[in-house]
């Protein structure tokens, strides 16, 4: 397999399979996929796939200086769990009013998806450690090297992998919409548990100093004690 190819692979598998997992963003495309249109969770997944992209090159480029934001990182990190917790509440008030058509609080704004996808991208810095360690793995088994031409078709992958996985949810959710009768009041409140437990999730381990964003930014020391 040509090495183009093959970074181009790795970068495609590792994005598609981590945007399988539940989390904030494939479950906010999907609930725009189901009480919107397709076409606005697409738009939604492509700007946080942007901003992803920009991400990863950003931590191929200058992870030492990511290490030192850590008042940033730990900011953006406090912000994305209010965040979750308001598209919870969003989730469950719109299941909790008469009539299957409820909308999601989160979802009564006018802010074009694309741009609503790139903000919320923007504020989840989890994606800094993940891509970082897995690039780290990479360079280590020598299939991904420090050359911009590399670098560009493993980030091409990776959006294409994200792409992907979110079309599942997408594709997915609507799917079921369409076949269980009365589903999008159940979607809400299972949406609404999603992130709740996610909110939990995330501010136990910020409490406890075990969530990711913490391990990248004090590894160094770590390594030292």
């Amino acid at each position: 397999m040509p090495n183009f190819l093959r970074i181009f692979f790795w970068g495609l598998m590792i994005s598609f399979l981590g945007s399988l997992p539940l989390g904030t963003l494939n479950v906010a495309a999907m609930q725009i996929g189901i009480q919107e249109s397709l076409l606005h969770a697409i738009y939604f997944s492509l700007g946080s796939l942007l901003v992803e992209m920009i991400y990863v090159r950003i931590s191929l480029m200058g992870v030492d200086w990511i290490r030192k934001q850590r008042k940033l990182m730990k900011a953006m990190e406090w912000v994305t769990l209010i965040i979750i917790i308001a598209l919870a509440a969003g989730s469950f008030i719109a299941a909790a009013t008469k009539g299957s058509d409820a909308k999601s609080v989160f979802l009564e704004n006018n802010m074009h998806r694309f741009l609503l996808g790139m903000f919320m991208s923007a504020i989840n810095p989890v994606q800094i450690p993940f891509w970082f360690g897995w690039s780290t793995v990479l360079f280590a088994k020598k299939i991904l090297k420090p050359v911009n031409s590399q670098y560009n078709i493993y980030i091409i992958g990776i959006g294409l992998g994200t792409l992907i996985g979110n079309s599942v949810f997408i594709f997915g959710g609507k799917w079921l919409v369409q076949r269980i009768s009365n589903s999008q009041q159940y979607i809400n409140w299972v949406i609404g548990g999603i992130f709740a437990i996610t909110a939990i999730i995330q501010a136990v381990k910020m409490i406890l100093h075990k969530d990711a964003v913490h391990k990248f930014t004090h590894a160094e020391e770590d390594k030292h004690s």
